[in-house]
């Protein structure tokens, strides 16, 4: 149990480490510690779009990609890129993502604290722990965000909206919204024993 604590804090401590790696003009340089990052986390598509421009000289396609990026140990991003080719697209999205990772708390490595919703637009997730044994009992975008944040028992549910972009994004908000026992023993100044 120790050891994959200790991963895990090394993995978050390699990728947290990119503002050593710009330059002057704030390009990114690329460097071994980049290298690895992206190693470190999977990649997957939630959705590609086809936007469709019409002028004089004919049609004009553009596309769009929403990936969601993770290590399944606690580390999750999402990120969105447009380009004319969808090859292109999912590389921008892909280091949109990459940028965007956030840390989530996880109970024994499988379920999450507490119930949470989160909100994005018209899209509503209400995410609720389960007990071992249950799965990822999720659909669509959420699933995927769940899958790659590590969360291994949750029961979640979509309300409203079943845009992929704005479930994903509050399935992360749900996420992000979660508070371990520690946490809020810090916050009042109590011991987690005292709660």
């Amino acid at each position: 149990m120790e050891k994959e604590n200790t991963n895990t804090a090394t993995d978050t401590a390699k990728i947290a480490n990119t503002a050593k790696n710009t330059t002057k003009n704030g390009e990114k340089r690329f460097s071994r510690e980049n290298k690895d990052r992206k190693k470190l986390l999977e990649e997957k598509v939630i959705s590609i779009g086809r936007v469709t421009k019409v002028t004089k000289g004919g049609r004009h396609f553009r596309f769009s990609a929403t990936v969601v990026v993770g290590n399944r140990k606690g580390l999750v991003g999402i990120g969105t890129g447009k380009a004319n080719e969808v090859p292109a697209a999912i590389a921008k999205a892909s280091m949109m993502a990459n940028k965007n990772v956030t840390k989530v708390a996880l109970i024994d490595g499988r379920t999450i604290p507490h119930e949470a919703t989160g909100k994005v637009g018209r899209a509503n997730v209400l995410i609720k722990p389960a007990v071992k044994g249950t799965g990822v009992i999720a659909g669509g975008a959420a699933r995927s965000v769940l899958e790659l944040a590590g969360v291994k028992d949750v029961i979640s549910k979509s309300l409203g909206s079943n845009t992929k972009i704005n479930v994903a994004k509050a399935t992360l908000e749900a996420l992000k919204s979660e508070r371990t026992p520690a946490k809020i023993a810090a916050l009042r100044g109590k011991k987690v024993e005292e709660l």
